[in-house]
């Protein structure tokens, strides 16, 4: 039995499937975080308590401090001794390495999570291999944003470079449009999880055609590629993931180049240890880098994979974690295709009723329907972080999960209140 510790967590889909995935195997855990209230709020596991918080120990400490998380941690360490380190939070993957790395347990190096975590670091990662790309430049400051921008021509992609879930994540036509994004960002100088800003933005230019993500594990070295998701997007000119499918419904050719793309993408930045979620556009001229998330999906991506192949993605994040080589062999479960989708707002308000259940919910192939409740705060729909709900369905007969979600999905209605029009000055 080993004994892991995790730091910080999402705490959406994977702050249950991690610590599951974690007591199914056999190992016990350890919860670090900077603000206990955080998850507090979120949906209560088996006997009310939060499964993040039925871990064998849970530690308030300074997350956001590296130096404090690795003095706290060490002197950890030397009470519990600690056999893995790991998270499921993009903002605490780079410390995570970093207390890995101090404390001599298996993980990727710190410098490889940085250029993952990073999109202006992915991105010279990417030329310095000579691997293709979307023409782009990174700026600090209105000036040079506005210069670059004129270089590369409009339509652009704006992208703040130390964001998640899509946040701020925009298509721009104009210096105007341009320019609302930019203020937007300044207005913005902490993430969620109350940790500075760096003040870089990332414009590149727009890539055309469907985007995909490829689930892959890295062993000594060595990536496995598990499996292509295909995503649908939504909420234009942003770039909102409205459900995804797995597998991906892709012809061999493009299913050979996608999975190369990506082992090549995570050498450039050399991940060599750990799962990843990394995202391409396919475009006419082949598939082209989106960014590389050094950790599992979310959005319930690793459920999908599960429902389809057996391969538990969150289990192979806590065995490498630990330093054993995770199971990866793909199983016939009978389900050809499992998809998810998610019901997103039209604006910001308050959710004045829970939202009914499609028809027919209780369908042999409708596996989950999750729906937020009454009075819960909405926002604008403009990233991931805003989803009222979801339904998942697996399709036993071939690629129509997706399509039997979507149509699930047109069948609910959502009531909001709308926020009240500010006060004239």
């Amino acid at each position: 039995m080993g004994h892991l510790l995790v730091v910080e967590s999402w705490v959406g889909a994977m702050s249950t499937l991690l610590p599951r995935a974690i007591r199914e195997a056999g190992h016990t855990f350890t919860f670090a975080t900077r603000d206990l209230g955080h998850y507090l709020q979120g949906e209560p596991g088996a006997g009310g308590v939060h499964p993040l918080l039925s871990g064998g120990n849970v530690v308030t400490t300074e997350t956001n401090d590296l130096a404090q998380l690795l003095e706290t941690v060490e002197r950890l360490h030397g009470a519990m001794e600690f056999d893995g380190v790991l998270s499921s939070c993009d903002y605490y993957l780079p410390a995570t390495a970093a207390v890995a790395a101090r404390l001599g347990l298996p993980g990727a190096s710190v410098q490889a999570v940085e250029r993952a975590c990073r999109k202006d670091r992915t991105r010279a990662a990417m030329d310095d291999a000579g691997l293709p790309g979307p023409r782009y430049a990174v700026t600090e400051g209105w000036r040079e944003t506005a210069a670059a921008a004129r270089g590369l021509g409009y339509p652009l992609v704006v992208k703040p470079v130390d964001l998640c879930a899509g946040m701020f994540v925009r298509e721009v036509a104009d210096e105007s449009q341009l320019l609302h994004s930019w203020r937007s960002l300044a207005d913005f100088p902490v993430n969620a999880r109350h940790q500075e800003r760096v003040p870089l933005l990332l414009l590149e230019e727009v890539l055309d055609g469907p985007e995909v993500s490829v689930e892959t594990v890295t062993w000594q070295g060595h990536t496995h590629v598990v499996g292509i998701t295909d995503k649908s997007l939504a909420a234009a000119p942003w770039f909102v993931e409205s459900g995804h499918m797995f597998p991906a419904d892709l012809g061999a050719a493009d299913r050979s180049a996608t999975a190369d793309a990506a082992i090549a993408a995570l050498a450039a930045v050399g991940y060599e240890h750990g799962v990843a979620h990394t995202e391409f556009r396919l475009t006419a001229a082949g598939p082209r880098l989106v960014e590389i998330n050094p950790r599992p999906a979310g959005n319930r991506i690793t459920e999908l994979v599960r429902r389809v192949t057996g391969v538990d993605l969150p289990m192979a994040a806590a065995r490498l974690a630990l330093g054993e080589k995770p199971e990866l062999a793909p199983a016939d479960t009978g389900v050809r295709s499992a998809a998810v989708s998610f019901l997103l707002p039209e604006l910001p308000g308050t959710l004045a009723a829970s939202p009914a259940a499609p028809d027919p919910c209780d369908a042999p192939d409708v596996v989950e329907w999750q729906v937020k409740p009454a009075g819960t705060r909405v926002g604008d729909g403009r990233s991931n972080n805003h989803y009222l709900g979801h339904v998942m369905v697996l399709d036993r007969d071939g690629a129509g999960a997706r399509t039997r979600a979507e149509e699930l999905l047109r069948g609910v209605s959502v009531e909001i209140i709308p926020d009240p029009e500010p006060a004239a000055a």
